[in-house]
């Protein structure tokens, strides 16, 4: 089941109305569990135990970290969490990566070895929810809250099923108090997020499933047999863009509709995108772009390792360590680590400038809102640049596929060569719709960029209200395609 499906709407309806019915907290978080290991069953119902056997390890050992007076102890139930937490997720994910990395090795050095790969089918939203049950556990071994002996509302907390599979990453710090408290019925709220799920929906089945089938089409999986090493440099560049509006469109809308569908629940998730690609830097790009991740990593690895304390040295190799570490979160591949290492470097140089902007008393330059259009716009387009050459590695099957495509990137168009067959993408019924949604989308975003999402339209008239949603209703129903690509982040 997944949001964008006939299915799903019936299925929030059904368990919105039984919700609000419900007259204490307890019984409402027991239909909230209810719903969401039906919900996650719709996939494979056999890992739903899985989850469960996550979440109570995770209640267990948070409630013998508060109890023990002993530090060793302590110590001894927060590592108990974090490996089998680890475990499972590098079971799970990352076997056959690293089986398949030692015998590559082995053979280089002239012994054979038999392959050992097993087939492992990943569970959806493992990535999520088992790094969610952690960082509870981690929460409260370093004090920053209590465990909590209510076992019904911990479970309602890790398996919520709007952002169960895709995010945002809750802190319990930050939602677990919501299960706890009692909630009523607000109106402006529950409006408000049927108008980002409304955006969600137009987000994803407007662009970001168009932009798939570009990007199909230049990287070689819309079963044509072209392959990402036939495309020109210009090609590349043009998919690359395509691929940098898909995801982002994809993983956002992922993220609007599950922030939304909370809030007709009554409870409060964080935002995980805020606008990224008007960043004007690196360290500010991710500072916009998948925000609940960006500061898991921040919080649990990044200051654990001494973040910014130390010298400069200091500071690249735990932004380094970091960002490589979120490459492999993203998937057992090479093309991942070397897309985490990439974006880790471009990071120390921008975090770098700014240290030296500091230094010499100026205000960091991606921190301007005013000024010469000029030079913010400029600002924008670099940053853009560069998280596009990352975003090949992110995309491309291997990486021997990557580092080509990226050298003909260069070459060819250094020697002005490739734009024939760029041209005639572009002038695919595909490659056209890239001329009408992704400004469309930059000018929506931009006039409401001091908004939450676009669609936060509560002070218009209500005439010019209705006006909006019946046009953005209308346009997904006639423009949506025929075949809708899965979301991109249920892979990890």
């Amino acid at each position: 089941m997944t949001f964008t499906t006939l299915t799903f709407i019936l299925f929030l309806w059904l368990v919105f109305a039984l919700y609000w019915t419900l007259r204490y907290r307890t019984a409402q978080n027991i239909l909230l569990i209810v719903a969401s290991y039906s919900f996650y069953a719709w996939w494979d119902y056999r890992f739903c135990a899985l989850m469960l056997i996550s979440s109570l390890i995770d209640y267990i050992a948070a409630l013998s970290i508060d109890r023990s007076p002993k530090r060793g102890v302590r110590r001894a139930w927060m590592w108990v969490s974090v490996a089998m937490n680890l475990g499972m997720l590098g079971f799970f994910k990352y076997f056959n990566f690293f089986a398949e990395s030692f015998t590559a090795m082995m053979r280089s050095l002239g012994w054979e070895v038999g392959d050992v790969t097993l087939k492992i089918v990943l569970p959806v939203g493992i990535s999520f929810y088992t790094f969610q049950t952690m960082s509870y556990t981690l929460d409260v071994y370093f004090g920053k809250m209590r465990a909590t002996r209510r076992l019904i509302d911990y479970m309602a907390y890790v398996c919520f099923f709007p952002q169960l599979v895709a995010g945002p990453i809750e802190r319990a710090t930050q939602f677990l108090p919501q299960f706890t408290a009692p909630r009523t019925f607000d109106d402006a709220e529950a409006t408000d997020g049927c108008r980002q799920i409304l955006w969600g929906f137009f987000k994803k089945m407007i662009i970001a499933d168009r932009m798939a089938i570009l990007v199909a089409k230049v990287y070689g999986s819309d079963g044509t047999g072209v392959t990402l090493d036939q495309a020109s440099g210009p090609t590349v560049i043009f998919g690359t863009i395509a691929f940098a509006f898909q995801i982002y469109c994809d993983f956002s809308a992922y993220s609007d509709i599950a922030i939304g569908t909370a809030k007709l629940f009554g409870f409060r998730l964080m935002r995980n995108f805020a606008y990224p690609y008007f960043s004007q830097s690196i360290r500010q790009f991710w500072q916009r772009w998948h925000i609940s991740l960006s500061t898991w990593f921040r919080d649990y690895v990044y200051i654990p390792l001494g973040g910014n304390r130390g010298s400069s040295r200091r500071l690249a190799i735990n932004l380094m360590i970091t960002f490589i570490v979120s490459g492999l979160w993203h998937g057992a591949s090479w093309t991942f680590i070397t897309w985490g290492a990439l974006m880790g470097l471009a990071i120390v140089v921008s975090t770098w400038r700014a240290r030296r902007a500091a230094a010499a008393g100026l205000a960091p330059a991606d921190r301007s809102d005013t000024g010469p259009a000029g030079p913010r716009l400029m600002r924008m387009l670099c940053t853009f640049a560069v998280i596009c050459l990352g975003w090949i590695f992110f995309r491309a099957p291997t990486m021997a596929s990557a580092t080509a495509a990226v050298g003909r990137v260069f070459t060819d168009v250094c020697t002005l060569q490739g734009f024939d067959s760029c041209w005639e993408l572009m002038r695919s019924n595909a490659g056209a719709m890239i001329f009408v949604l992704i400004p469309l989308l930059l000018a929506i975003e931009w006039v409401q960029r001091h908004r939450d999402h676009p669609l936060d339209v509560g002070t218009w008239p209500r005439w010019a209200r209705w006006t909006l949603y019946t046009v953005v209703i209308w346009g997904i129903i006639l423009w949506m395609p025929k075949v809708r690509a899965p979301f991109i982040y249920f892979q990890f």
